[in-house]
């Protein structure tokens, strides 16, 4: 621009003349509003937006909105400052004249006072010059906090105190000290969305509790059908089923989706027999006891559409398969060898597993019986989990847990050592700690430890004096080690050529004579025959029934526990021969081991 004292052309951001110094009165943003004049309110770039469906819409780039706002937020933090800087020199050369004089009520005059009256005589002279200005300070100012942010329009007069009931004092309200008591926009809008978001999780949770509710209070609620549907237990192919009685028109038929098969309505009724593992066959897993199924029927019209129908829904039973622990005895034994036979009853073709492994193939296709040889460790209990499934049954779990003491010298009679035997002498081999001292403690004969020093390894027979179960029982000891222990239950029972040739009849002076002296008779394992009908069975397993041993059936009531391949029934008769055991109820009783039938 051209500089009014000497004509000089200076750049128009010049402040000074660069030839003569003198100052160019033009306001720096005075200069650029041309600038701004030729800026285009309207978005530079048209932005067009297609959804899934193809319709376009023509809106605005949030980005460049976002961008004006910020060179408008900017432009006027600029403004605002100035005007701040401008109020704030003009106030301080205003107020230095302004003097507050309150003297307190009966208090002497002072040289403080006297100085102070001097002062109020110098703000006097200058009174024409503040009410020259009193307009120009008596204006509404559009405050801002410290982002820029305008507030609301005040009236800033510092020539009249904001604290009316104290004349005395006189409090100038600055711009900074307005902007911390007044909340800028930017937090009235963090508060307003911090009070919605509130409002919005209060709302959720009260939702979310509303549904739970529903969802657990309607889910044991019992499902109601149409009126009219009929729906009863029935048997099916020897399967347990349920019959399905759906109403429609004469001539119509149903399709049901589950089934994917369509039923003709006849005599009012679309009829459904549906077996009830129809539902469950295919599921894999742990299955509840029951089962809620739903059928999605479809009316089916004369011009091929289907009209969907009610669903309806029924529960149904899922039976557990069958199995039968037959050895050991209870599910939970004390063994002491190292091969234990776990023997079981499933229905046949039934999956079985042990410890996660399948097994099935050892099922017999015929009995269903099952033998699991097990290894048990000397480490106290040797847990096997036992899952049988049969078809159209859900999982039946069994747990058998075979508990072989710890040891610190290891005795482990050999593999494939009987358990069961019909000789009163049976040859055992067994292993230990080479070197370590061995006891048989109950009847042998012929010990055989000429390997035990250098291989641990040692033989004995061993003498079964009673019939039935008899105890093996092999100690091992070492210098500085606990003694290990090992006890082997052997059920002896001679053939029965042998063991029937050596019974006695039981007739009314046997009965007396077994009465009188049954702890002599049970130590000899005495056998006896007995004959008759089996009047009542005083428990399952063992099967133990009573029998009256007299000639009429009517007297000398006998106690008999079933050891016998055979299970007896009430009414029936049968000669069984047994041996004698011990006193029941005043009654012999006594261990069966073969049975005849009439």
């Amino acid at each position: 621009m051209k500089c009014p004292e000497c004509g000089q052309w200076n750049r128009a951001s010049m402040p000074h003349c660069i030839r003569c110094g003198a100052p160019l009165n033009i306001d720096a943003a005075s200069r650029l509003e041309w600038k701004s004049a030729l800026r285009d309110g309207d978005a530079p770039t048209a932005y067009l937006r297609a959804d899934e469906f193809g319709q376009t819409e023509n809106r605005p780039e949030p980005r460049d909105e976002l961008a004006r706002e910020m060179q408008d937020l900017k432009k006027r933090k600029q403004e605002g400052a100035d005007l701040q800087k401008r109020l704030r020199d003009s106030a301080a050369g205003r107020v230095s004249h302004v003097v507050v004089d309150s003297p307190p009520k009966e208090q002497k005059p002072s040289r403080s006072l006297q100085h102070r009256e001097t002062v109020t005589m110098h703000s006097t002279s200058d009174a024409s010059v503040a009410s020259r200005n009193e307009s120009e300070i008596r204006r509404k100012v559009r405050y801002m906090d410290s982002n820029g942010v305008y507030l609301e329009s005040r009236t800033w007069d510092p020539l009249t105190s904001s604290d009316s009931a104290s004349p005395s004092r006189y409090k100038y309200s600055m711009t900074q000290s307005l902007s911390k008591m007044v909340p800028s926009r930017k937090s009235r809008r963090a508060a307003v969305l911090r009070a919605f978001l509130i409002l919005l999780l209060i709302g959720a949770l009260g939702a979310g509790g509303w549904f739970g509710y529903k969802y657990f209070t309607g889910r044991n609620a019992p499902k109601e059908n149409d009126p009219g549907v009929i729906i009863s237990s029935t048997i099916l192919d020897g399967q347990a089923a349920h019959l399905v009685m759906i109403p429609g028109e004469e001539g119509t038929s149903i399709y049901v989706r589950e089934l994917h098969a369509s039923y003709s309505v006849v005599d009012g009724f679309a009829t459904l027999e549906i077996p009830d593992h129809t539902w469950y066959d295919n599921l894999e897993g742990a299955l509840s006891e029951t089962m809620e199924v739903t059928i999605t029927p479809f009316l089916k019209s004369s011009a091929g559409r289907q009209v969907p129908m009610s669903p309806i829904s029924y529960e149904i039973e899922i039976p557990i398969s069958p199995v039968a622990l037959e050895s050991p005895d209870s599910l939970r034994t004390t063994v002491s060898t190292t091969m234990t036979a776990i023997k079981i009853v499933v229905r046949p073709g039934s999956r079985v597993t042990i410890n996660g492994v399948d097994c099935s193939d050892t099922v017999s296709s015929d009995t269903g019986e099952m033998t699991y040889n097990a290894t048990v460790q000397p480490i106290g209990d040797n847990v096997f989990n036992i899952v049988v499934r049969s078809q159209y049954c859900r999982d039946n779990n069994l747990t058998v847990v075979l508990y072989r003491e710890k040891q610190e010298i290891p005795l482990d009679l050999a593999v494939g050592t009987y358990g069961t035997t019909n000789n009163r002498i049976m040859p055992v081999s067994a292993t230990t700690l080479p070197g370590a001292y061995v006891t048989v403690t109950t009847p042998h004969s012929d010990l055989n430890i000429t390997e035990l020093d250098s291989k641990g390894k040692f033989s004995f027979n061993a003498v079964f004096d009673k019939i039935g179960n008899n105890t093996i029982t092999i100690e091992a000891s070492y210098p500085g080690k606990k003694t290990s222990v090992v006890n082997h239950v052997v059920y002896y029972l001679p053939p029965a050529s042998e063991y029937t040739t050596r019974a006695w009849p039981l007739s009314a002076d046997g009965y007396s004579e077994l009465l009188s002296n049954m702890s002599v008779r049970a130590a000899r394992s005495q056998v006896y025959v007995i004959t008759g009908v089996v009047q009542s069975q005083e428990s399952e397993k063992p099967q133990r029934v009573i029998i009256n041993s007299s000639e009429d059936g009517k007297s000398q009531p006998v106690l008999l526990e079933n050891y016998t391949k055979t299970t007896w029934k009430i009414g029936n008769y049968y000669r069984i021969y047994a041996d004698a055991y011990s006193l029941y109820n005043g009654m012999p009783w006594l261990n069966a081991r073969y049975t005849y039938t009439k």
